[in-house]
């Protein structure tokens, strides 16, 4: 690297530290790449590859993109299987002595991604972890957005196939040994266009991932986790935690579970059968039209829409849940004025599993804060309605439901109604909120006021009529005088910049005032940031409540969505034996009878 300049030495140590990402590092309004990562970029992304001096005889290939559209890019990138990792700048460069300090504080993989714009909404989005040992394959997925995570083991190839269908993951790690274990590693990633990368040794080291669990959840003992009888499935789900830990840099503080269980718990559906079931997609045109989860899905919100595909991969073996969830569906017909407004409470929701994840991450802005508390604002409504039904799953739902009016009032009290998307530029908290805040402002507004009175005797003592205050980013405050009145311009006016048809201009008081109004302003801009990120941590310190209720919420609109599909269509409820007999009158296919016009289906005894 001799010969490099200082910058380019940084980026390349950087990089060196990061060899299977593309490098966005952050310069000034860009994030910029170079060498072969530009290359790559320009070519995938269809942008402009350009140069730039770097101490080298030849220049760098460069390209770049704005940081305010990075994520239309960024999402471009791992959708087509990149790994980019995102180096930020931790100080002001206003502030900077030197080079600005620059540190990587995230990687985006196909399977951390939680921009809403890259992920379905209804579906999840998975990251797998496979460990092969010993005839046994562990397996362990995650889903960051919304802070699921699950571990199991299997025996057998066919049955991984089966869990790596079941779940469908963007991205899947696994150790060293998955690749000679007779699985068709190829076929796995033409098949769900998944990246599929091994890791090095120490993420399965047995030690570290039993260390790295125990730390995350707080807890002495595996035990406490239920992970007794799943020695492989512990390392998968330590290595899974330890990838996330290096590629994400914070706390994960919203995945607050493991949920261990074993593939008896549902009905085995293997991938041949799941495929012609036509359960979630066609066969042929690989569409939600024509499959059952299309006859079935009208859940009103993404986390119901989520909790309902999760139903129909996994169905229920045992007789007493299948008939909880019947009970629960039957008496949401007979009450269906309430089933209707349950609904209707529904509607205004937002995706609380995947905002609380964002507020957990701190990515949230003041908007995902309205949104999330526009949403709370339902939950006492709901829970009301709720309390009417005696059926157990939806008793269980009334229980679960927190109305979490603590965390709505917290951020009514903090954060204005219709705020800015942006963090820096203040304009966030409510007056009466916070008194230092209140004082800045006032002496922001007052400045205002300063300004006109200032304005109002320097035109009556110039006698220029049009001299107008402005203000912009480069010069701040300063008069504005067209060439028409300059010779009435005074003595104790100092130019500051000529224009065409015009002089800008100012003053010892502008000056002062100037002082004043732009400290005021970037002292409030400051404690408004700060007051904002505070809130927004005292709302993540209550993720346990608030993903509880956001499942509870899934629940009741799945159940709703049955429901209403149950009595639009006629459906029946029926009586489950024990016996291996199957008499059924008059059976309907769901699909197949949607699909044909004139009512010519005909129904079937078996």
């Amino acid at each position: 690297m001799a010969g490099l300049s200082p910058m380019m030495t940084h980026y390349m140590e950087t990089k060196k530290e990061y060899p299977d990402c593309i490098l966005f590092y952050r310069l000034g309004d860009f994030y910029e790449m170079f060498f072969d990562d530009a290359v790559t970029v320009s070519r995938e992304l269809e942008i402009t590859l350009t140069g730039k001096e770097c101490g080298l005889e030849e220049r760098a290939p460069m390209c770049g993109v704005p940081y305010h559209a990075v994520d239309t890019y960024l999402n471009r990138l791992v959708q087509k299987g990149y790994k980019v990792a995102i180096a930020e700048q931790m100080e002001d460069p206003r502030l900077a002595k030197g080079l600005v300090k620059r540190e990587v504080i995230r990687v985006v993989t196909p399977g951390t991604i939680t921009s809403t714009q890259a992920l379905d909404e209804t579906k999840n989005n998975y990251l797998m972890g496979i460990v092969y040992i010993g005839e046994t394959f562990g397996i362990a997925v995650a889903d960051i957005s919304t802070g699921d995570f699950l571990v199991t083991e299997v025996e057998s190839e066919r049955e991984l196939i089966d869990e790596i269908n079941k779940f469908t993951p963007s991205e899947i790690i696994c150790n060293e040994a998955f690749y000679v274990s007779g699985v068709d590693v190829e076929e796995i990633k033409n098949r769900h266009q998944a990246v599929i990368s091994s890791l090095d040794h120490h993420f399965f080291s047995d030690e570290v991932c039993r260390k790295i669990l125990k730390e995350h959840f707080k807890v002495g003992a595996l035990t406490g986790l239920g992970l007794e009888d799943y020695d492989t499935g512990v390392i998968a789900a330590g290595a899974v935690m330890e990838y996330l830990y290096e590629t994400q840099k914070n706390s994960l503080s919203h995945i607050t579970t493991i949920t261990p269980y074993s593939t008896g718990q549902f009905m085995i559906i293997d991938t041949s059968t799941r495929r012609n079931l036509e359960l979630l997609e066609t066969l042929r045109e690989k569409q939600k039209r024509g499959s059952l989860l299309w006859v079935l899905d009208r859940t009103k919100k993404a986390m119901g829409a989520r909790m309902l595909r999760t139903y129909i991969e996994q169905p229920l073996i045992h007789k007493s849940e299948i008939i909880k969830r019947q009970n629960a569906i039957e008496e949401l017909n007979m009450n269906f004025i309430s089933r209707e407004e349950i609904c209707e409470y529904l509607n205004p929701i937002y995706d609380l599993e995947r905002l609380i994840g964002r507020i957990s991450y701190k990515t949230a802005n003041p908007r995902d804060m309205i949104a999330f508390k526009s949403s709370l604002e339902m939950l006492p409504h709901i829970k009301n309605l709720l309390e009417e039904f005696t059926s157990d799953m939806l008793k269980d739902l009334w229980g679960e439901l927190d109305p979490l009016e603590d965390v709505r009032e917290l951020i009514d009290n903090a954060i204005i109604d219709d705020p800015p998307v942006t963090l820096r530029d203040g304009g966030i908290i409510k007056d009466g909120f916070h008194e230092e805040a209140d004082k800045l402002r006032s002496a922001k507004t007052e400045g205002k006021n300063w300004l006109a009175d200032l304005e109002a005797r320097e035109k009556e003592k110039t006698g220029i009529k049009n001299l107008k205050v402005k203000f912009n980013k480069v010069f701040g405050y300063y008069f504005e005088v067209t060439n028409s009145f300059k010779d009435l311009v005074p003595d104790y006016f100092i130019r500051k910049q000529t224009l065409a048809n015009a002089e800008r201009y100012t003053t010892d008081e502008l000056k002062e005032l100037e002082n004043v109004i732009l400290g005021a302003e970037d002292k409030l801009f400051s404690l408004e940031y700060s007051l904002f990120c505070k809130v927004r941590d005292s709302v993540a310190d209550q993720v346990l409540r608030i993903q509880k209720t956001a499942r509870a919420i899934a629940g009741a609109d799945v159940l709703a969505s049955l429901s209403s599909v149950a009595t639009r269509n006629n459906y029946v409820k029926p009586q489950i034996n024990e016996k291996g007999l199957i008499d059924i009158k008059n059976g309907r296919h769901p699909v197949v009878e949607k699909m044909m016009r004139d009512d010519l289906f005909v129904s079937n005894d078996t």
